[in-house]
């Protein structure tokens, strides 16, 4: 299986101001509310495929590749989170849409953040799928190793590595198929943009720590209970200090959840998204909400 989006769905792909991009049209008139999909580190906007058809029963749904990844430019040298927000919002503008749902997956997932933290007025709500936050000293050591080793070549030895962090070693025979189309992606980055942006994801667990008091919109944290780098604990704490967040926990699942359990990503998700619609203002969001594997909400 080839994390391939549907172009038959698809109302428009485009490129704007360095920005590659693709729309997909709801299948219903009921919402005219936009989700936009941000991918992460090494990945591009066809990673997201498995989201498509369910968004779209709702929403208007927007992918882009990242800074640095697929058909997108490169970032500066040395960038930061507000190079990487700035893109999203450049495109929002591009677009003519003035606010949106914001999701993203481990580095979209900070930049996610950073734009809903920045420009709370455009953003309607925030999942944050696999993000990391606030490492601990070994987890800072282990990334921070990962990014000084890092050139301009592909490597597939440090390819098969960040698969075997992703699905498990030895990766299971059922997600064998997932796991190869991740690493033709992984393989078919641009090196350059994926190094400086994996320098900038590896120093940026931090980013957000003492700000998400002042996150104004409903925010999702969802990740896998086996993802030991964005760790359900890392989840929990964004949602204590975010006011309207909760967190979730998908059981048995790691870091690429949303192409591995689709079917259960998507559940959350839509849930999470057709409560923060109806929720105006923001502040109507059911708060400190958080589901972990084992629990049960009657």
């Amino acid at each position: 299986m080839k994390p391939e989006l549907a172009p038959e769905r698809a109302v428009s792909h485009g490129e704007a101001a360095g920005t590659c991009y693709s729309v997909y049209a709801p299948r219903s008139d009921e919402s005219g509310e936009t989700v936009v999909l941000i991918h992460g580190v090494g990945m591009n906007q066809s990673v997201w495929a498995p989201q498509i058809d369910a968004l779209t029963a709702s929403f208007q749904v927007v992918v882009y590749d990242m800074l640095g990844h697929g058909d997108s430019a490169l970032p500066t040298p040395a960038p930061t989170l507000d190079e990487y927000a700035a893109q999203l919002e450049a495109l929002l503008d591009t677009m003519r849409i003035g606010r949106a749902h914001i999701v993203g997956h481990s580095m979209g997932a900070l930049v996610a953040l950073e734009f809903a933290l920045t420009h709370p007025q455009r953003t309607l709500s925030v999942a944050a799928l696999n993000a990391v936050y606030d490492r601990t000293p070994a987890q800072r050591e282990a990334v921070m190793t990962r990014a000084a080793t890092l050139n301009d070549t592909p490597a597939d030895a440090g390819v098969d590595a960040t698969l075997s962090r992703w699905f498990g070693d030895p990766i299971p025979v059922h997600l064998t198929q997932a796991a190869l189309a991740v690493r033709e992606l992984l393989l078919s980055v641009d090196p350059v943009g994926y190094a400086r942006t994996y320098r900038l994801f590896a120093s940026s667990d931090d980013a957000h720590v003492g700000r998400l008091a002042s996150l104004a919109v409903p925010a999702l944290f969802l990740t896998g209970e086996c993802d030991p780098n964005s760790s359900p604990s890392m989840s929990l704490a964004m949602a204590a200090a975010a006011p309207f967040g909760r967190a979730e926990i998908i059981a048995n699942e790691r870091h690429m959840m949303n192409v591995t359990d689709p079917a259960r990503v998507n559940e959350k998700l839509l849930a999470f998204l057709a409560e923060a619609s109806a929720a105006n203002p923001a502040r109507a969001f059911n708060p400190k909400h958080r589901t972990i594997p084992g629990e049960r909400h009657d």
